[in-house]
């Protein structure tokens, strides 16, 4: 008698492996920028950043390549979560990854850089316009869909002038700063509502709220590249980082007793475009007070990594990591 079980393990692995592994590069690829943000803040040299981006880099490719397996020998696997109402909102984090790899490669490699930036950039676009139709379509979603990683598509978008105004996309940088500032306030309005007047999050989408700092912080970061000062709309969309940071503090104590999910690198992205956000701040202005935030918030950061990446160890070597939800 044959036993397929040795067999049968690797192809439900393959099957299981969720999109929403894109996130870790996500995390990896901020982080990364969050370094550089400090080296260049405390005039030091750019290895470590330099060494995390390779990482985020073969992060990216080795899930891409299992990804891509996956569609092609599991297409009803792929299917079933862009019909998920969850993990839908996460196929953008793969032009996401791309869009931060750009953004990474951008100082030493600028051909490299551009070359990720319009392939993240239309993949971008093309995903924006699909998750919204999605949203918009024949399907009806109920409030319980609703969750902050529906704000991965919009953040996407105001991550597209970071390194496209460096690289001279000047209009297009605009078309994605408006998409994306445009659809964080409709869905602020409707995740808001969802989090006061209806259930609350489940256990796995807990770690989520955390994204509600990532899209004024990058906003914050991408308004500086494209007008170049700190103005009135600026300290806005930093005091509301700021603000959201301080309610996740909050929330923080309660998130770490959940058990682990891979749904805790949505910690890792926000955090570190808070930090960077405020390392920009403090360049732009000098302001010795907000340099000492963005050196806290990366403190928090490397500790936010470090678990992050022990925890998923831990659960890959005990076989917790693409399992049937």
């Amino acid at each position: 008698m044959t036993d397929t079980s040795a067999t049968q393990a690797p192809r439900n692995r393959l099957e299981n492996f969720p999109v929403t592994f894109f996130a870790t590069v996500m995390g990896v690829g901020g982080f990364s920028l969050a370094l550089h943000a400090a080296e260049h803040a405390y005039g030091t040299g750019g290895a470590a950043s330099g060494a995390v981006f390779a990482l985020a880099a073969a992060m990216f490719v080795v899930i891409a390549v299992i990804y891509a397996l996956k569609a092609l020998r599991h297409p009803q696997a792929v299917a079933g979560e862009w019909h998920h109402p969850v993990r839908l909102s996460f196929f953008p984090a793969i032009s996401i990854s791309l869009l931060l790899l750009a953004t990474c490669a951008l100082p030493g490699n600028e051909g490299a850089a551009h070359a990720l930036w319009l392939v993240g950039m239309a993949l971008q676009g093309v995903l924006t316009i699909a998750v919204v139709t999605g949203w918009i379509g024949a399907r009806s979603f109920l409030a319980g869909h609703l969750s902050p990683a529906w704000f991965i598509p919009a953040v996407g978008n105001v991550i597209v002038p970071i390194a496209g105004v460096p690289l001279g996309y000047i209009e297009l940088s605009w078309y994605f700063m408006s998409v994306g500032l445009i659809f964080w306030i409709v869905l602020m309005t409707l995740v808001v509502n969802r989090l006061i007047f209806h259930d609350p999050l489940p256990g796995r989408l807990q770690p989520t709220l955390v994204i509600l700092i990532a899209p004024p912080a990058v906003a914050f970061v991408a308004w500086m590249r494209l007008v170049g000062d700190v103005d009135a709309f600026a300290r806005l969309l930093l005091n509301g980082a700021y603000f959201f940071t301080l309610i996740v503090a909050i929330q923080l104590p309660r998130m770490v007793k959940l058990p682990f999910a891979m749904s805790f690198w949505a910690l890792s992205f926000p955090f570190a475009a808070v930090t960077i956000a405020s390392f920009v701040y403090a360049g732009a202005v000098g302001s010795t007070t907000h340099r000492i935030i963005g050196t806290g918030l990366l403190a928090v950061l490397v500790v936010v990594i470090a678990v992050l990446v022990v925890q998923t160890l831990r659960a890959m070597r005990a076989g917790e990591v693409c399992v049937p939800e």
